[in-house]
């Protein structure tokens, strides 16, 4: 996951985060689900032809969606980069051995993305780095390490946890965290409406723009909504860096 906030601390908010589930599954997933429940809706069919395609997990925590990719896929190298010690050393614990096709990055997301200007064919965040960063932030940074034409995908929450409607604006909310010796803290998540997602993602150079909010499965346990966002990083000149007109 990503640190980045209007104030991050420097602890490692995803310590506590998976490490159970580490310690019995170290499996490669099946199937790729984008809803928050992990259990309904569409799956990696959505991304399209991907022979060939260099892939960037935006705040990919264990790596357990790259790995899918990874394995079950014809794409050229997934990078699953996540701001997290703990997440970053599970990745490399479960799927280590999936190099070169698989290759956990532990950094700063935002850093990563903007050291590696169009460098990728596809970039999505599955209730990742979209979530936890600053999207005036983070989108720029995406636009700029993709390829023109390039696809990114963004699943995040289409409401607060809470039952709240998403934010009107880009704002964050604190919600409750742990820190690595178990002391409760707080961090911030974006929970935006799908408009301020398509205004966010236009100005940042995309194009395409697509926001479908997909229902919780009825038998979920996990019950919320999935706001899943899809747009093509624009063909045409970097606007935003343009000179102005004479």
């Amino acid at each position: 996951m990503t640190s980045a906030s209007p104030a991050a601390p420097a602890s490692d908010l995803w310590h506590h985060y998976g490490r159970r589930r580490a310690q019995t599954d170290r499996s490669v997933p099946e199937r790729l689900y984008w809803t928050w429940g992990q259990d309904s809706g569409p799956g990696a069919e959505i991304l399209g032809d991907l022979t060939g395609a260099r892939v960037i997990d935006l705040g990919s925590g264990a790596g357990r969606q790259a790995a899918h990719l990874a394995v079950h896929h014809p794409v050229d190298r997934v990078d699953a980069v996540d701001a997290s010690a703990t997440q970053h050393a599970m990745a490399r614990d479960l799927y280590g051995h999936l190099a070169p096709r698989l290759r956990p990055l532990h950094t700063d997301v935002t850093a990563h993305l903007r050291e590696h200007p169009a460098a990728y064919d596809l970039a999505y965040s599955l209730f990742g780095a979209a979530c936890f960063t600053d999207p005036a932030v983070l989108l720029p940074a995406v636009a700029d390490a993709l390829r023109p034409g390039g696809q990114l995908v963004i699943a995040t929450l289409a409401h607060y946890l809470t039952g709240q409607p998403p934010a009107a604006g880009i704002r964050a909310a604190a919600i409750p965290a742990k820190l690595p010796d178990g002391t409760t803290t707080t961090m911030f998540r974006w929970v935006l409406d799908a408009h301020v997602w398509t205004k966010a993602l236009d100005g940042a150079g995309f194009t395409a723009i697509a926001a479908e909010r997909l229902s919780a499965a009825a038998s979920s346990p996990r019950g919320a909504d999935t706001l899943l966002l899809r747009a093509i990083r624009t063909a045409e000149p970097d606007v935003r860096s343009a000179p102005p007109a004479a």
